[in-house]
Parts: structure tokens; sequence; C-alpha cells
């Protein structure tokens, strides 16, 4: 089993680290089997999975439900947990009483939360504070997609460019083990990567990051999103609906059932 300290040893012998988001038990399952390095239990699950228009409407209950099926597929895995919108950003208190759920009823190695203020600073360093491993995110950061205005690559002027990598070694400092790295430029994803001792995950962040992480629904075909970013690697949403639509015409010819799927009084 992965542990923050074979990351980081990873980073060091430069060998490329495999993340992926999984949201239920077949999922982490699948990704367990193929072997992935840790598993993200991923806020993207509210417009993934739930539905919203946006990451903003998942809530704690939402993240321990998914993260606790996740475990019970992945039951080796290092698995990491969004801590939803507003869940670091009232108390210190709360932060860490929220961490700390993720951990005991979602069953979580470590947290991801988003952003490098001095807010998120202080939540990261409150947290760490409780021996919970902390995975920063920095770049287009989507709980933040309103103050953005939308789905945006990040850090494209100078100013962005500079603030980013100044964020990275804050949080480097503050005690993150690890920071995901979304749609920025490759050349500030890649002096990220040189500049801090942590791993850095890529998404969007081109070629240079320590590793890469892609939403499990995306990868397979089966969330109809298509950014830039992306390699797609099945279309299994055309391959469902195509099985979907023989068994509806079975059932309406009469082809489903035949006698084999009957049961009989010997059975």
């Amino acid at each position: 089993m992965h542990t923050v300290s074979t990351f980081n040893e990873m980073k060091k012998k430069g060998e490329r680290i495999v993340m992926v988001t999984a949201y239920d038990y077949p999922s982490a399952r699948f990704a367990a089997a193929a072997g992935v390095d840790l598993i993200l239990v991923g806020d993207s699950l509210g417009m993934v999975v739930l539905g919203y228009d946006t990451t903003l409407a998942v809530t704690m209950d939402d993240i321990v439900h998914h993260g606790a099926a996740v475990r019970r597929g992945a039951p080796e895995a290092f698995i990491v947990a969004d801590m939803p919108w507003m869940s670091y950003h009232v108390s210190e208190a709360e932060t860490r009483r929220n961490a700390s759920r993720l951990i005991v009823d979602g069953g979580a190695n470590a947290v991801k939360l988003e952003g490098g203020s001095p807010g998120r600073l202080d939540a990261i360093r409150a947290i760490v504070d409780c021996e919970i491993p902390v995975v920063a995110h920095l770049g287009l950061t989507p709980q933040s997609v309103h103050r953005f205005g939308g789905y945006k690559v990040q850090g494209r002027d100078d100013e962005g460019f500079q603030r980013i990598l100044q964020q990275a070694r804050q949080i480097e400092d503050a005690g993150a083990s690890m920071v995901v790295l979304e749609a920025i430029p490759e050349e500030l994803g890649k002096q990220i990567t040189q500049s801090l001792r942590i791993p850095t995950i890529g998404i969007g962040a081109g070629r240079h990051t320590d590793g890469q992480v892609l939403v499990y629904h995306d990868l397979l075909g089966l969330s109809g999103m298509d950014p830039k970013f992306l390699k797609r690697y099945a279309t299994l949403d055309e391959t469902i609906i195509t099985h979907l639509k023989q068994y509806a015409n079975d059932v309406r010819t009469g082809e489903f059932p035949q006698r084999r799927h009957v049961y009989v009084p010997t059975d």
C-alpha cells in the first residue's frame, strides 16, 4: 500500500504517479485492479454522478457516502477525499472536524482542498496538525467557478503565473504532502514541479508534473465531457446505449426472457 513517503520516493526517482477518480464500489474495484497509485474521491462527483451544474452543491455527507463505498471497493488503496465547498472556510475547529470525518467515516488516507490564499494555508496547517495528510489544489479550482467566471485556464499572464508559483511554495511550507495542478500553462506546471519537494499531479498542467489524474468517467467516455487535456481511452457510453437498446428490443419482441431464464420447481 502506498503512503505519503512512497509518493515522495517516486518523485525523487522520477517515477510517474497515476491518480484516477472513483466515486463508488465498482469504479474503485476496477481502479485498484488496474494498479493505479491513488484514488481521488473528488467533488467532481457532483457533476459527473449527481448531475449538478457545478461542484458547489456537494456536501460532506456526499463525500463520506461515496468515499466509504470507494474504500470497500479498494481496501488497500491510498484514497484522497475532497473537502467540499465551505467545509474548510468557516472556522479552524470545523475544518479539523470535517477533515477527520473524511478519514474516520469516509475511509480516506488524505484530504484535498482548493486554493492557496492565506485562509487556505491556515486550513492546511490546522489539518496537518491533526496528523492528516493534505493534498492541495492550485490553478483552476472548480469551487471558485463563480469568481473565475467559468472554467478557465489560470496563470496565463505573468501576474497569475507568479501568484500560482508563489502559492505552490507556500502550500508546501504549510505542510501539504502533494498538490494537484489543474488547467495551467505547461511551463508553469514544470516550474512548480521543479521547485517543490512534494509531488505534483497534473490535470491539464502539461507533461512535466510528477503524475497525472483524470476523471474515471471522462477517460472511459461516460461523462460526455471533452476538455482539451483529456485523452479518452474508450467510448463506453456508446457501448452501453447499444446494449440497452438491444435489451429493450428483446423485451418488446419477446426474445427475452427465453426458457433458459425461467425458474422451474426443480431449481
